[in-house]
């Protein structure tokens, strides 16, 4: 075979594959050029081995062709990991690896294990000729291996893994032993990269319906349900039954690799259309989990087509796609089961009435993980109309984590959060979110809708990123919340709650540590924080390297990512995109953006305002008085900060004082302030004091919103306002400050903002409820001093003008 028909079969080869994905490149792999190099392919096949020739021949990597000499020992530069002893064939010799030679002969050889892919098919009957042809988690015949690389061809994965070193290994035991040591090792290796890439065999659909209908926990709920008065409770053992069963269809998934596949080269072409380019930051850290962890992925939710880019970006690097998690609306006819099959399970918005379609939901979760799966879910519950990041609903969450205790007493894997960060330059619903955050109804979706979109194909969209968080585990993060949760039998322990507030505020601020700025969201910070919407165009470049600058010092591993480029690109790009204007003057060009785009760059600043969020209020302390020291500052920042960083997802951090001495610090060394007698002031260059003022307005709708609804509340007496009737008055003030100060953006006075900011009056201690009345004390009052004592005169008399009549009813 070698001498007769191995080159032409190699060179038809190379004629007819194409190696979609290979992984690490040659240069990663740190391969030691003085040492020999024998490659690993986890079973027999002609058609791996012939690839792979063909690869490392056209690749700056030692080749797998032929045979190598170490020493006294000849061994072939290509080798097979030997199967397992058949259960068949109980009296055949188990076969060996075929290092013991040289390991016996003490030579140190690199191996380098490589798993090959023909398509990606997760081992699921998807049809006769997919079942054939596609690569899965069984062994393959020859015949089999034939029809999987005439119709796979053209999608070929290639995954190398870390060089294993024999003098590393061998510790001077038997050779035999350190040679079923590497065997083992090469296994899991494998095994681990299998589950990567195909993920766990795939149950049939109506196979784990049925399961889910048949568990003790459903059954369980249909008994109780048999005897409890109630319109959803009538009927026979049988009704009930169909119903779980009719509740299981409704949610499930089927995912199938022809349209995984079918999506994958539809969504390639859609995003060259659509954007000049996907940026990935951090996948390797979901690379190394993805083996040996359950993962579920939680990025932050701006719009639909987010469903789509995650599945993309992980299905492209070599990661098998998540079950994601989709509102009932998506299961519309023609796109419903397209998603479905691309693995969307569907899920009602509320179903706290209905325990049936609960239970039902909760056991089908449960048996996603349980199994292995990875899942990706949205834990603001729907896509964010304002642009920030929404408070995190707990019904997912809580669901996950009761599903994990259970798991957990089988000792199966284990269970990871992976924040995801998906920042757009421009969205396909920008017009969508400023008609709904105008007060306008929301709009159901239909497939009608989707075929108007499919007319702005030829809009420029910019770049999208998608950055990785830093990964949660579970049963870290309980370990530290409740050490004594492996203890709990209860299905609903204690502790649930108030962990399931906690993950969810931990997983918001990881995502919002990856955030991306980008060319829109930059100038977004910079002009609105102008009363006129215009800057010129020289301090409009000034201003945007400065942000940069302190986004770039940012102390958070992983932190965001900063743009490519350099300023004039960026307000070019912004240009182009039609989000801004610029007007040519003689004495300099001035960018400015009319009302409606600066309501949509609203959007796209408050995306990553929360980088910027503490330098701005630095700044802004300089506002009305010239001069402080960081103590000073730190007193005087101390009551308002906890509650900013809880409204915009960031972390507190442990000390305040370090915090504040380090930014200070960064606005001397931009010659934004300057140091004299331990007191820091503003620079006397009217430029530096005007980059500071701005700096200084990105935070200001924040501070007005907090200091009135403080303010709205203490107009009151303590325990006479409910939270409901807070936020509802509060609103409505802001609403009228909104036209007082020009304000065209409609999430200044957005509701959902108010009840936030209640929940943070509430957890750090300011405010407790009393029989649904708000109570609070003295020390609220003095904070609100504080805060006041911040803003110069006429903001304080803007303020009073508002909430002065409020104070008089």
């Amino acid at each position: 075979m070698s001498g007769l028909f191995r080159a032409p079969l190699r060179r038809l080869l190379s004629a007819w594959t194409d190696v979609r994905l290979a992984e690490p490149d040659s240069a990663e792999l740190h391969l030691d050029p003085s040492l020999p190099t024998i490659y690993v392919l986890p079973r027999p096949a002609l058609s791996d081995a012939l690839l792979l020739e063909n690869y490392t021949r056209r690749r700056p990597m030692p080749s797998s062709l032929g045979r190598l000499i170490v020493g006294q020992t000849s061994v072939a530069r290509c080798v097979t990991l030997p199967a397992r002893r058949s259960r068949w064939w109980p009296g055949r010799p188990q076969p060996v690896a075929p290092f013991t030679e040289l390991i016996a002969a003490g030579e140190n050889v690199q191996i380098v294990p490589v798993s090959v892919f023909w398509g990606r098919a997760p081992g699921k009957e998807f049809g006769f000729w997919h079942l054939l042809a596609a690569d899965n988690w069984q062994l393959t015949g020859r015949v089999r291996r034939a029809l999987s690389v005439m119709v796979n061809g053209r999608d070929v994965e290639i995954q190398f893994g870390a060089p294993l070193h024999l003098s590393d290994i061998h510790d001077g035991r038997d050779p035999a032993l350190t040679n079923r040591k590497v065997a083992r090792l090469l296994r899991v290796h494998f095994r681990r990269v299998t589950t990567r890439v195909l993920g766990p065999d795939l149950s049939h659909r109506r196979t784990l319906i049925e399961g889910v209908v048949r568990s003790s926990e459903v059954r369980e709920v249909i008994d109780e349900l048999q005897t409890t008065p109630g319109e959803r409770s009538r009927g026979n053992r049988q009704r009930l039954q169909r119903r779980a069963r009719r509740y299981g269809n409704e949610i499930a998934s089927n995912m199938t690799y022809p349209v995984l596949r079918f999506l994958a080269g539809a969504l390639r072409r859609l995003w060259n259309r659509l954007y000049d380019g996907v940026d990935v930051t951090g996948l390797e850290r979901v690379k190394q989990l993805a083996g040996h962890s359950t993962l579920v992925y939680v990025p932050c939710h701006r719009s639909h087509i987010d469903y789509l880019l995650l599945s993309y970006v992980l299905y492209r690097d070599g990661l098998m796609p998540p079950h994601i998690a989709a509102g009932r609306n998506l299961d519309m006819p023609i796109v419903g089961p397209l998603l479905r099959r691309g693995g969307a399970f569907f899920l009602r918005r509320s179903f706290r009435d209905n325990r049936l379609y609960g239970a039902v939901f909760n056991e089908y979760l449960h048996r996603l993980l349980a199994g292995g799966y990875s899942m990706e879910y949205f834990i603001e519950g729907g896509r964010s109309r304002s642009g920030r990041m929404l408070p995190p609903r707990p019904g997912m969450l809580s669901m996950t984590l009761r599903s994990f205790l259970r798991i957990q007493q089988q000792h199966a894997r284990p269970v990871v959060f992976v924040p995801v960060y998906i920042g757009y330059e421009k969205i396909l619903e920008n017009a969508s979110y400023q008609r709904e955050m105008g007060g306008g109804r929301k709009r159901k979706e239909t497939p009608l809708g989707l075929l108007k979109v499919i007319g702005r194909l030829r809009d420029e969209f910019g770049r999208v990123s998608v950055n990785i968080g830093e990964p949660l585990d579970i049963a870290d993060f309980l370990d530290n919340h409740s050490p004594a949760w492996r203890e709990s039998s209860d299905s609903r322990p204690d502790w649930l709650k108030g962990a399931v507030a906690e993950l969810g505020t931990s997983i918001c601020q990881r995502i919002n540590a990856v955030a991306a700025l980008n060319a829109v969201n930059l100038v977004g910070l910079a002009l609105l924080a102008t009363p006129h919407r215009a800057l010129e165009y020289s301090m409009l470049k000034g201003q945007l390297e400065l942000l940069c600058s302190l986004v770039s010092h940012t102390p958070s591993e992983p932190g965001p990512s900063l743009p490519e480029g350099d300023a004039e690109g960026w307000i070019a790009q912004v240009l182009a995109l039609g989000m801004v204007e610029r007007r040519e003057q003689a004495l300099g060009d001035i960018i400015t953006a009319d009302e409606s785009q600066a309501a949509l760059l609203g959007w796209y600043r408050n995306n990553v305002l929360h980088l910027l969020a503490l330098p701005a209020l630095v700044a802004f302390s300089f506002r009305s008085q010239d001069a402080h020291s960081v103590d000073e500052l730190t007193e005087l920042l101390s009551p308002l900060w906890p509650m900013l960083a809880r409204e915009l997802a960031v972390p507190v951090g442990p000390d305040l004082h370090r915090q504040l001495s380090q930014i200070v610090e960064r606005l001397v060394s931009q010659q934004l302030l300057t140091e004299h007698a331990g007191k820091y002031q503003p620079c006397g260059n009217l430029e530096a004091r005007e980059r500071l003022r701005l700096l200084g307005r990105m935070i200001q709708p924040s501070l007005e919103r907090n200091t009135l609804l403080v303010d709205t509340l203490l107009a009151s007496p303590s325990g006479t306002l409910g939270r409901d009737e807070l936020c509802q008055r509060a609103r409505s003030l802001a609403e009228r400050l909104a036209l007082l100060s020009g304000r065209a953006a409609p999430e200044f006075f957005d509701l959902r903002l108010f009840e936030s900011l209640v929940d943070s009056l509430v957890a750090d201690g300011w405010v407790c409820e009393e029989e649904q009345y708000l109570v609070f004390d003295h020390n609220l009052r003095h904070a609100a001093h504080n805060a006041m004592q911040l803003l110069d005169a006429s903001l304080q008399r803007r303020l009073a003008a508002v909430t002065g009549p409020q104070e008089k009813e």
